[in-house]
Order: C-alpha cells, then sequence, then structure tokens
C-alpha cells in the first residue's frame, strides 16, 4: 500500500474542498484557458437531437439520413428512445456519485498512475507526461469482454460491479445499433464497420470534476478529439461539456434520459474524411460538482485501420496509410490533450502535400 499512501496528495476531488483559488499547477498559460465569456450558448440547432425510435422499423432510412447529416456536419449528435433504461441510466449516475464521496483510502486501493492499466482510478489526463494538470478525477474501467475485467473493479459501493455491469452491456447494445446505421450511411454493408474491429474494445470513464474557485483559469479536459471509434456520453444535469463549432465553442445543456454521440479518429479514418472527429472539452464550474461519463467504443489492439475502399476513387484518395489501432492509442496517450490532432501523425504522404 506503499504507492497509494504516497498518492494521497494526487486526488483532486479531497484537495479541490480545502482551496480558495487554483492551485499553479492546474493555471493554464493565458494563451491557452477557457474563456468562458465568448462561448455560444446552446440552441436546438447546436446538436441534432435524433429519435431512434423505429430505427429497426418504418422509419430506418429517416433516422440513418439524419444519423449521416449529423456525422457530416457536426460529428456530435444526441439520441433519444435508445433502449437503455432510465432506471439504468439513474443507477449508474448515482453509483458514479456515490464512489467518489467513499473515503479516500477506499478509493485509493484503484489507484495508478499507468495508463496501461485497464482499471485505475487517477487524477487529470496522463500525469506522467503533462506539463498542467485538469480539474478533474477519473476512474477509468475497461469492460469488454466483461469477463476478463470485472474481477479488477472496485467492490465498494457494494451493488458497483453488478450495476456497472448491466450498464456497459446495455450502452454497447446501443453501440452496435449505432454503427450498423453508420454503416449504411456510408454506403457500406451494415456490418462493415463491425467487421474492421477485430474483437472490439469497449471501456468507460467515470468522470469527477469537483468545484473549482477559479474555473476561468483551468480546464476540466482541454480540446481534444477522441482517439477511438465512437464515444457514447452520459451526463448529470450539470453543463460542462462544450463542442468547437464553425471556429467558436459551443455549450451542450444536458438533456435528462438522452446520450451525446460523437465520431473519433478511427471513423475519421474509417470513412476517409467524410465523417470528422470534432474537437470538445470540458469546462468546471465553482458552484457544483460534475459527473460526466464516456463509454469509448473501439477496435481491439490488433485491428488494422484504414479507409473503407469503396470509399475511395480518383476523387477520394486514401487520406490515411494502414495502421494497427494498437500503435494509434499508444502515440495518444504518450503524446496527450495537445491542440494538434494525432490524426495527423496517420496521413498519407498525399495528403500531407496537399
Amino acid at each position: 500500500m506503499a504507492a497509494a499512501t504516497s498518492s494521497s496528495k494526487m486526488l483532486l476531488s479531497d484537495l479541490a474542498s480545502t482551496v480558495q483559488s487554483v492551485p499553479s499547477n492546474y493555471i493554464r498559460p493565458i494563451d491557452n484557458r477557457p474563456n468562458l465569456t465568448q462561448v455560444e450558448v446552446s440552441d436546438a440547432s447546436a446538436i441534432p437531437l435524433i429519435d431512434l425510435e423505429g430505427l429497426h422499423g418504418p422509419r430506418r432510412s429517416e433516422i440513418i439520413q439524419q444519423i449521416a447529416l449529423a456525422c457530416q456536419h457536426y460529428g456530435f449528435f444526441q439520441v433519444k428512445n435508445h433502449g437503455v433504461p432510465e432506471a439504468m441510466i439513474d443507477s449508474m449516475l448515482n453509483i458514479a456519485r456515490t464512489f467518489f464521496k467513499l473515503p479516500e483510502s477506499e478509493r485509493l486501493k484503484s489507484y495508478s498512475d499507468d495508463p496501461s492499466k485497464p482499471t485505475r482510478l487517477s487524477t487529470s489526463f496522463n500525469v506522467r507526461t503533462e506539463k498542467v494538470a485538469n480539474w478533474r478525477d477519473f476512474l477509468r474501467l475497461h469492460c469488454y469482454p466483461l469477463q476478463d475485467f470485472i474481477h479488477e473493479w472496485p467492490t465498494n459501493p457494494p451493488s458497483f460491479r453488478e450495476d456497472v455491469a448491466e450498464y456497459c452491456t446495455s450502452v454497447r447494445g446501443l453501440v452496435l445499433r449505432l454503427l450498423e446505421a453508420i454503416s449504411e450511411s456510408l454506403g457500406l454493408r451494415k456490418d462493415y464497420i463491425e467487421k474492421t474491429l477485430s474483437k472490439h474494445g469497449q471501456h468507460m470513464a467515470l468522470n469527477y470534476y469537483p468545484p473549482c474557485p477559479q474555473p476561468e483559469l483551468t480546464y476540466g479536459l482541454p480540446g481534444h478529439t477522441d482517439p477511438n471509434l465512437i464515444t457514447i456520453l452520459l451526463q448529470d444535469d450539470v453543463p460542462g461539456l462544450q463542442v468547437l463549432r464553425n471556429g467558436r465553442w459551443v455549450a451542450v445543456n444536458p438533456i435528462p434520459n438522452t446520450f451525446i454521440v460523437n465520431i473519433g479518429d478511427q471513423m475519421q479514418v474509417l470513412s476517409n474524411d467524410r465523417y470528422k472527429s470534432v474537437f470538445h472539452r470540458a469546462v468546471v464550474n465553482c458552484d457544483k460538482d460534475r459527473i460526466s461519463i464516456p463509454t469509448f467504443y473501439c477496435p481491439s489492439p490488433d485491428a488494422v485501420i484504414f479507409p473503407a475502399s469503396e470509399l475511395i476513387d480518383n476523387g477520394h484518395p486514401p487520406v490515411y496509410r494502414e495502421f494497427r489501432y494498437g500503435e494509434y492509442y499508444e502515440k495518444f496517450w504518450k503524446r496527450g490533450l495537445q491542440t494538434e490532432c494525432c490524426l495527423d501523425m496517420f496521413k498519407t504522404s498525399a495528403a500531407i502535400s496537399f
């Protein structure tokens, strides 16, 4: 337990309630701060809300068209009537909140600063490589195949493993339905994307953003794209997500019992840039803590990723070289959340010169 004892100062949630100003290691340079006064307030057109009722019925072609437009023009959309029960959503949010309110000694049983560890509690993003810390703690869980990872998950709260496993399984079902629809929206076979992922991978983060005395100086997470294929975000009723749209940050206000879906870097590769992985960030506030729970669905590390041949022609040459997802993911974690997208490192020479 020596590592846990020495890590006691690393968790933000226990530090945040004791400070009246942001510690210096969390303060961003002046040219890299949120500029909260310049953020646009979300309206109905900020991110499309898609009703999935009838996706496997008479409305399928209509819904797929809506998904195509959202992926092409926004990179983000929200879904309702998604098939994940409201009670399961409430339970997941309660489990996350309860976990982060546990005594520090109990939480630290899961602590690690090793990004390769499939189950770990940590803080910021990657404490081994970053120069400025982010205002968040997180519990990261690998969750597919469940039987490979569930024995490593916390056992406190007592229902943690059972409740989180049910949620992970239900969200995976939603992901697979969306992947079929997205494949069809690109003019591909409905199982095309699923079959490119090899054995598949699924992990999630339980993010906790404590109240911050000076939210204008720091981030929960700075602007980034997601390295995976597709992300399904569950959040509580406290705003914090902001999406870059037409060069401006737009605040996305939570809608109860909906999920936010965003395209990840691997989907941008598979679609040969038809669909874009969009920059987004998490900001914090001085009044309330915030819980967000993204589920990251991704290829397994051995999967070979490249643009779909059906989307390549004389007018649309391949933008990216062939690579293994494990290579991509390792580079993403080592370089951290930088303003340049990790995808740029995987472009073909022709795409770079263009």
